[in-house]
């Protein structure tokens, strides 16, 4: 990952309605996850990646109609 291992990262979880996700970041790259798969398949992005992803949220866009 990187040149890191998981166990390096440091996640933190953000929940609503029982539905959580996980978000670390290290060295630039933020890493994303299921919290109920705590060894699943870990999301990375960039900082600008991150960042745009983040600016969409704010913006609504990304609200169910």
């Amino acid at each position: 990952m990187n040149g890191f291992d998981r166990e390096e990262l440091v996640f933190r979880a953000a929940c609503e309605g029982g539905e959580c996700v996980e978000v670390a970041e290290k060295d630039g790259v933020w890493c994303v996850r299921d919290s109920k798969d705590a060894t699943g398949p870990v999301l990375r992005f960039t900082t600008a990646e991150w960042a745009a992803f983040i600016w969409g949220v704010k913006l609504g866009e990304f609200d169910v109609r």
